[in-house]
């Protein structure tokens, strides 16, 4: 299914004000970590380890739930919505490298629309709100949408995703990580130890 040419002229024009009238050099030494999962392994780890410690034997579904969540989304956009779509990346479409800076030193071959970064991490981030909200509400868990935010960013500004590939990946993401976290909250809703 192809872009229209009018989306596709707006796109490209926002991937060029993110990649290149956004950009500073001391920016091009961090915002590229964003979108590495290895870079967020301690934010893993530390959520893995709050839960044991807060939740006990509960803390497992809730586990289940978040790789279910992270399965489920990154499935879904990269066998159905991607395949639906066949949209080129900007990094790998001779009409746009040239007006972009590739921050990556690989481009993937892989479709573009919608981005599965963006995904799996909006994906996340709703299932983590929506969980522990009755625990914590909205002032404490805020964080988890930034964080979302950052890596769907990093994206764009690296040039390996347009805006819309992003904000589509961020939408996929939120309702994925809407169905599980509701489910998990109502099947197994969490109680602190103490």
């Amino acid at each position: 299914m192809p872009f229209p040419p009018s989306i596709q002229r707006i796109d490209q024009h926002l991937l060029e004000l993110v990649n290149k009238s956004w950009s500073h050099a001391w920016l091009d030494g961090i915002v590229p970590w964003f979108r590495y999962q290895q870079f967020w392994y301690p934010l893993y780890l530390f959520l893995l380890v709050f839960m044991l410690t807060n939740f006990g034997k509960k803390a497992w579904w809730w586990v289940a739930g978040f790789v279910i969540t992270v399965s489920a989304s990154d499935s879904i956009n990269s066998r159905l919505v991607k395949a639906l779509f066949e949209r080129t990346r900007p990094c790998n479409d001779p009409d746009v490298l040239p007006y972009i800076t590739l921050r990556v030193t690989h481009c993937s071959g892989g479709y573009s629309f919608t981005s599965t970064h963006a995904a799996n991490h909006f994906a996340m981030a709703m299932f983590v709100f929506l969980t522990l909200l009755p625990l914590f509400g909205v002032r404490r868990l805020w964080w988890v949408f930034v964080w979302a935010a950052l890596v769907a960013y990093a994206q764009v500004y690296v040039g390996v995703h347009y805006p819309f590939d992003v904000m589509g990946g961020a939408l996929v993401g939120l309702l994925i990580g809407g169905i599980t976290g509701w489910w998990i909250r109502k099947i197994h809703p969490l109680q602190p130890l103490h």
